[in-house]
């Protein structure tokens, strides 16, 4: 069979087998599901999903912030009209279990054998008689969990919070609030002094930008990479064939995806550039070491069979090398992270595969082409490559020297980086979504839910008088030391009713004060079990209650040290014959993964060293080879670690994975020297020479793969998510700086580390020799 007939029926069925990729990739959906990034198989989730099918999720509600107007105040009657009216429209909404509003907010007094509600706010009042406007604000100041939760503190802003149905997905979340911002128009109120905070919102948000920026990003790196390629190569077909390969690559790793059904969220939207950027590798250095046979003067055939001998087991192990790289993300308890890792890992082998099948097809069915300005005497990168490497030699001293003192700086910088996260830490601190959601941490009691199950012991009851009073000491140590500014337990439902059986006063706010009164309580009991605001608080048969709350949302460290804290005192100062009690929920949940992140971390970081170990010791079947290429691969991650440490910039599950990653990538063209350095001494048996000569041949593509890596991950700087401006950051000065070793310190580590087994002594000859544009003739 001849070899065009084999490059035609090649291209025949990778066509095919795109377009069945193609199909699956067209399956794929956006979605940011909070739950996901919670970490998978630890028994605190467990429980927590066992927690959520008792009482609820702690996250099933949207919060709706609404500031007064110059010159009133949250009890002017104007205002309050304004309000009620989006009351009356968020309780229309078909997928809105509860309000809680000022302006629906009631008090029941029982009296006899009937009962009847007490308005707090009575607006249609006030105009007519202003003590009853002094005395309605007075009532709701001294009500207990009133002030922070619907009412400002400083009385310039009410809250509607609005419990939603149960996991509510991106469509009907996105229709709730189209809902709502038209029932602010109606009612006279401007989006600017509405805040909006919730799952609801972050949801809609999160996936809304992750469509936007996916495009913005692929444009960016599209002409980048273009620009790049033509600088390169100066021919069409050296512009056009790489992308035809990558985009491929894309559209395969995508269709894996979707046929795993597999969504796309905040980390795999990453898959399309990572690929983008990374698959390019494999190209450039097919095409470069093409490009350099073709010059010196060798015919296709063999400028063709040469260039796939010579890069094809460098490119192979350099695959093998990143995939790992991203494998190791599998080791994450979380599992977007997971997803990223395991079909990453999958699409850039699948690159790989294209890049020896697809490439080789298409250059085999393309004719020769002619080479924009020929050379007999090697080519244009040959003497600017000659003289940076002569350039090394003689400054060796000082590249070492200065290695080893930013190094230790770096480690010194590196023990400054943090551990902590927060909610939607993700977007910048100048993003109008965080910013409303900063707005109830600054003016009501904050958005991070509080979960704490209670569980009483001996046979008894949430209602028994030692359960409650137990109940009432945690609830106090929760809101004067730890920080909880709302809660609500089953000590509040039975303080609720004993005072809709005394009259409505504030002072029967309470627990009673024996057994006897609690009995009369317990009918009671059961009819006010039924509200809205009391229903997930306790089980029917009483065997658990739930402590729920809000507060500010402190950080993870902070919240570590708060939980500890909390754990100290429910084991030291709550009588657990009594009352047990544990802590859960959704935040807590995302505290946990913090917990994980430095030893998934450590685990990723030590699988891929181990897997670049072992392949090294067995392509040279040297330690010393080892060390030489683990030290100008690693010294980048440490100097950005110690960037990490000088900027403040903290770990959190976004920026956690930029080690492993980045790793794996920069190893990649240490990989293709040491290749291209062993197909060399086969055949020049002078190290000083193979080194050059290797210098020589894969400079120019370390040095292009290096700047659209670099570029490619630069264009992570425009997004909007502070975990992938960091990714893009933080990733991109790794890369930088491991082409700054690699054309420095590793060659010098070759040389030092076999000069002497070689007989090289680094003359001033030889120096000389390395300056000059060499005259290199093909193999």
């Amino acid at each position: 069979m001849s070899l065009r007939r084999t490059a035609y029926l090649t291209l025949l069925g990778l066509a095919l087998l795109t377009g069945l990729a193609g199909y699956f990739a067209a399956q794929l959906r956006f979605n940011y599901n909070f739950n996901d990034f919670y970490p998978a198989g630890d028994p605190d989730l467990d429980y927590y999903q066992g927690y959520t099918q008792r009482f609820g999720n702690d996250n099933d509600y949207l919060l709706l912030a609404l500031e007064a107007g110059p010159g009133q105040t949250a009890f002017s009657p104007a205002f309050l009209t304004q309000v009620d009216s989006v009351t009356a429209v968020a309780r229309r909404q078909r997928h809105v279990v509860h309000v809680t509003s000022p302006t629906t907010l009631s008090q029941t007094v029982v009296e006899g054998l009937g009962a009847y509600t007490l308005p707090y706010l009575h607006p249609s009042e006030y105009r007519a008689d202003p003590s009853r406007r002094a005395a309605d604000s007075t009532l709701v100041f001294k009500t207990p969990g009133l002030v922070g939760n619907v009412v400002s503190p400083d009385a310039r802003a009410v809250a509607l919070v609005i419990q939603t149905t149960p996991d509510l997905k991106k469509p009907p979340g996105d229709s709730l609030l189209t809902e709502l911002r038209a029932g602010l128009a109606r009612a006279g109120l401007p989006e600017a002094r509405a805040h909006f905070a919730g799952r609801a919102v972050a949801q809609s948000v999160f996936v809304d930008r992750l469509k936007w920026e996916m495009v913005i990003f692929m444009s960016l790196s599209f002409l980048l990479v273009m620009g790049l390629l033509w600088a390169t190569f100066r021919t069409w077909w050296g512009v056009v064939l790489p992308l035809v390969v990558v985009l491929g690559a894309i559209v395969w790793g995508l269709g894996v995806m979707g046929a795993c059904g597999i969504s796309i969220d905040l980390m795999t939207a990453l898959l399309p550039l990572m690929l983008f950027v990374v698959g390019m590798s494999d190209t450039i250095h097919i095409i470069s070491r093409y490009v350099s046979e073709l010059g010196y003067g060798a015919g296709k055939k063999h400028a063709l069979r040469t260039t796939i001998k010579e890069s094809g087991f460098g490119s192979g192990l350099s695959a093998l090398t990143t995939s790992i790289g991203f494998f190791t993300l599998m080791t994450s308890t979380i599992r977007p992270i997971h997803n990223f890792g395991l079909f990453t890992g999958i699409a850039v082998i699948l690159a790989f595969i294209l890049s020896f099948t697809l490439l080789p097809a298409m250059l085999v069915l393309l004719n020769k082409p002619a080479l924009r300005q020929p050379r007999q005497h090697g080519h244009d990168w040959d003497g600017v490559l000659g003289r940076l490497f002569a350039g090394v030699l003689r400054r060796r001293r000082l590249i070492f020297v200065l290695s080893g003192l930013i190094l230790a700086a770096s480690i010194g910088l590196a023990t400054r980086v943090r551990i902590n996260s927060s909610l939607l830490d993700d977007l910048s601190k100048n993003d109008p979504v965080r910013k409303d959601f900063a707005f109830f941490n600054d003016h009501f009691a904050g958005v991070r839910p509080f979960e704490l199950e209670l569980k009483p012991a001996g046979g008894r009851t949430v209602y028994d008088p030692a359960v409650l009073a137990q109940t009432e000491k945690v609830e106090r140590y929760l809101a004067t030391t730890y920080g909880l500014k709302f809660s609500a337990s089953p000590a509040t439902l039975v303080r609720t009713v004993h005072q809709a059986l005394h009259g409505g006063g504030l002072a029967e706010y309470r627990l009673p004060a024996d057994s006897a009164g609690l009995a009369q309580l317990r009918g009671p009991l059961r009819q006010f079990r039924k509200r809205p605001e009391f229903r997930a608080l306790v089980l029917p048969d009483g065997s658990a209650g739930r402590l729920t709350g809000r507060m500010v949302d402190v950080g993870s460290i902070r919240a570590d040290a708060l939980n500890g804290a909390l754990r100290h005192f429910l084991r030291t100062s709550i009588d657990t014959t009594v009352l047990r009690t544990r802590l859960t929920g959704s935040s807590n949940l995302i505290d946990k993964n913090n917990e994980n992140l430095t030893l998934n971390m450590i685990q990723g970081m030590a699988i891929d060293v181990a897997m670049v170990t072992i392949i090294v010791l067995l392509l040279f079947k040297s330690v010393r080879m080892t060390i030489v290429v683990l030290i100008p691969n690693l010294l980048p991650i440490l100097v950005v670690a110690g960037v990490m440490g000088l900027a403040g910039v903290n770990m959190k599950v976004s920026t956690s994975i930029i080690f492993t990653i980045a790793f794996g990538i920069a190893v990649d063209d240490t990989i293709h020297f040491i290749s291209k350095l062993r197909l060399t001494m086969s055949h020049e048996p002078d190290l000083f020479k193979a080194v050059r000569r290797t210098y020589l041949l894969a400079g120019q593509a370390v040095i292009v793969t290096s700047l659209i890596l670099v570029g490619g991950f630069g264009t992570l700087l425009f997004s909007s998510f502070d975990g992938t401006f960091y990714v893009g950051l933080l990733i991109g000065l790794t890369l930088l700086f491991g082409v700054v070793a690699e054309l420095t310190l590793l060659p010098l580590l070759i040389l030092g580390i076999y000069g002497r087994k070689r007989h090289f002594a680094g003359s001033s000859a030889d120096l000389q020799s390395a300056s000059q544009e060499p005259k290199i003739l093909a193999d």
